[in-house]
């Protein structure tokens, strides 16, 4: 895909000025606009190896969507078995075809193959679907096949204007239908406009796996269903095997062989062209190509120019055999983004990869938003981001390799074979709080976190804290006193007026901080958020109003720690989570306090969770308001492990 730049613009447009008057064919256009999408509950029991039977099947139709504009695979063992079929319509050029796929990709995992769900995705130019059965050669399917009619204006025309409207729609879909069986499953046809009823265009396309009669089958079911959203201006059916559109507005290509009226105006326009027109005709072609290639690389994936071209991006095959072809023993770890392995680089250096597991529709917004706000920063407190892969199969992200694994994984597991100290723990705490100060003070934009929590901290071989994940991570223009956006993070450590209001600010990672701080002194998870006999928060809180704040501190310490040390930072965890923002400190001023023992700690005077405008209830789960909030989450609500995306 990478092209010298040529620039034969002056030519070209001399060319379209010569010819503008005896043609103008439709400018090609990957069109990426999403038609339908239906995602299913499959009956699979087996899901240990969902993920990377889907990884590898998208890998096979990749590949072959390349050479040859469409796929069909499949991944048999180990169970579950995995089909997917990819293609193009038959009017898209090789570069157009590429986008759409790409696009199609970023949009069929919005189905969480995780669940074990299936997925069809129609976009105007490409269709793609993966399920657990081969479904390669169905026709129709009357429970799931789609129809969408779209634009009405034609509604409120005359009814003889309304008849004459159907009827030419009835004749282009009929053309088709009987066209594409016979044209390799492909067939587009149109009617000008005429005696004041609109011009009618229409597309037909099969998938490739469907012989002859089948196609006829599958587009005779779908005629049907189209000619019935007359009288509106366009109508799509969406059948398992076929693809049917029209419209009242020109939207596919011409290839070579669809309109013989192009191939009379192409001659004439050929025979009155002098020599010197077929050169400006190759210099527009070259330039013309070399666009096409130009604007797969920016619309490929989302990707920014700038990734490809620069030091951040790391070849595919590369990290492959870096981690053995992310090889089980390489593992580092999983969770719901993707999962880690260790690499080693040829020049001997040891990386961190995330192969990524799109199981959202904001997977491209997080993979990007980290590339681009993170691979510049560098503070000791914060995991460095080294890179990206965008030209494989799936993306990957490659880290500096840190190697005590995660904070929960130490902090929480009872097999655990190192228990930190008093003073780790408090190393933990500052290195985390000085990271966050950076983020919000220091690096030259306020940057906000967003998903602080124990697994997203990491320790390296001297258990220094480092942020990690910055997938969530925001910008807030310094001029503004808040972000109004859709939630998105872990319950448990989400602030208040955040999770209910959508009101993003730095203070929304102070409260992610605080409670982190009081899961690290107490040794407990934040198991049950809002919940008194499960709540760090309101445990600690109550022991604070009883005097009794030691207590709360991790008894495998054994009380090998300095009580009044460990007060003084229960104390600050607490007014990093008092539920009104401005009661919070900034995280400099934390930094100030932990290191500053002579500092006089604020005392905390508002609780968390105990004010009625700021607690969240049901409404947790969407980014509206709700004005009847209840006080209090209840365990069959929702529990801290949960990871929400609202935006």
């Amino acid at each position: 895909m990478r092209s010298s730049v040529l620039n034969p613009l002056d030519l070209a447009c001399v060319f379209l000025v010569v010819f503008s008057s005896l043609f103008s064919p439709s400018v090609a256009d990957p069109r990426v606009s999403e038609a339908g999408i239906l995602c299913l509950k499959s009956n699979v029991t087996s899901t240990a190896n969902i993920v990377s039977n889907f990884l590898d099947v998208m890998r096979v139709v990749a590949t072959k969507v390349t050479k040859d504009r469409w796929a069909s695979a499949s991944v048999t063992t180990p169970l579950p078995e995995i089909y997917a079929l990819a293609q193009c319509q038959g009017d898209l050029s090789q570069d157009d075809c590429l986008v759409c796929f790409a696009q199609s990709r970023t949009i069929l995992p919005r189905c969480n193959f995780l669940a074990a769900n299936s997925g069809r995705l129609y976009l105007d130019g490409c269709f793609i679907r993966s399920d657990y059965y081969n479904f390669f050669n169905e026709t129709i399917d009357p429970q799931h096949d789609m129809v969408k009619c779209a634009n009405q204006s034609n509604v409120s025309a005359n009814q003889q204007a309304r008849l004459r409207f159907a009827d030419k729609v009835d004749r282009v879909l009929g053309n088709v239908t009987a066209v594409a069986p016979k044209n390799k499953g492909f067939a587009i046809f149109e009617e000008e406009r005429r005696g004041g009823v609109a011009g009618v265009y229409a597309l037909a396309q099969c998938w490739n796996t469907l012989n002859e009669n089948g196609c006829r089958e599958c587009l005779e079911n779908a005629m049907i269903k189209a000619r019935n959203c007359t009288p509106a201006d366009e109508g799509r059916a969406m059948n398992a095997g076929c693809f049917m559109r029209y419209s009242t507005q020109k939207f596919y290509s011409y290839t070579d062989g669809d309109s013989p009226k192009l191939g009379i105006i192409i001659a004439i326009a050929f025979s009155s062209a002098a020599a010197t027109s077929l050169v400006l005709i190759s210099a527009y072609v070259g330039y013309r190509k070399v666009s096409k290639k130009k604007e797969v690389q920016k619309k490929l994936f989302g990707v920014p120019a700038i990734v490809r071209k620069s030091n951040l991006n790391f070849n595919y095959e590369l990290l492959e055999k870096a981690t053995k072809f992310f090889d089980d023993s390489r593992k580092l770890g999983q969770g719901g983004a993707g999962t880690v392995f260790k690499g080693i680089l040829p020049d001997g250096r040891v990386v961190a990869v995330k192969r990524l597991v799109f199981n959202t529709r904001q997977w491209v917004d997080d993979f990007f938003n980290e590339v681009n706000l993170i691979s510049g920063i560098q503070h000791k407190n914060l995991v460095r981001l080294l890179g990206c892969s965008i030209e494989g199969p799936e993306s990957l992200l490659v880290y500096e390799y840190v190697p005590n694994r995660s904070l929960d994984q130490i902090l929480f597991d009872k097999d655990a074979t190192h228990i930190l100290s008093w003073q780790e723990r408090l190393n933990v705490i500052s290195g985390t709080a000085e990271g966050l100060a950076f983020l919000h003070d220091a690096c030259g934009v306020k940057i906000i976190h967003r998903d602080i929590k124990s697994s997203n901290v990491l320790l390296d071989e001297h258990l220094t804290a480092k942020i990690a994940d910055f997938g969530l991570a925001r910008c807030l223009d310094p001029e503004k006193s808040h972000l109004s956006t859709g939630i998105a993070g872990t319950l448990g450590y989400m602030a208040p007026e955040y999770l209910v209001k959508g009101q993003l600010t730095e203070k929304a990672d102070v409260y992610s901080f605080g409670v982190l701080v009081l899961e690290i002194l107490s040794g407990r998870k934040n198991s049950v958020f809002g919940q008194v006999s499960g709540s760090v928060l309101q445990s600690v809180w109550k022991h604070y109003k009883s005097n009794s704040l030691a207590e709360c501190i991790d008894p495998v310490l054994k009380d090998k720690f300095p009580v009044s040390e460990a007060l003084n930072v229960l104390q600050i965890a607490l007014l990093c989570t008092q539920a009104s923002p401005d009661l919070r400190p900034s995280m400099s001023e934390v930094v100030e306090m932990l290191n500053d023992r002579e500092r006089i700690v604020p005392v905390p005077t508002q609780p968390p969770f105990l004010n009625s405008n700021l607690t969240p209830g049901d409404s947790s789960r969407s980014s509206n308001t709700n004005p009847g909030i209840s006080n209090q989450l209840t365990n069959s609500e929702i529990s801290s492990a949960s990871t929400i995306s609202l935006r």
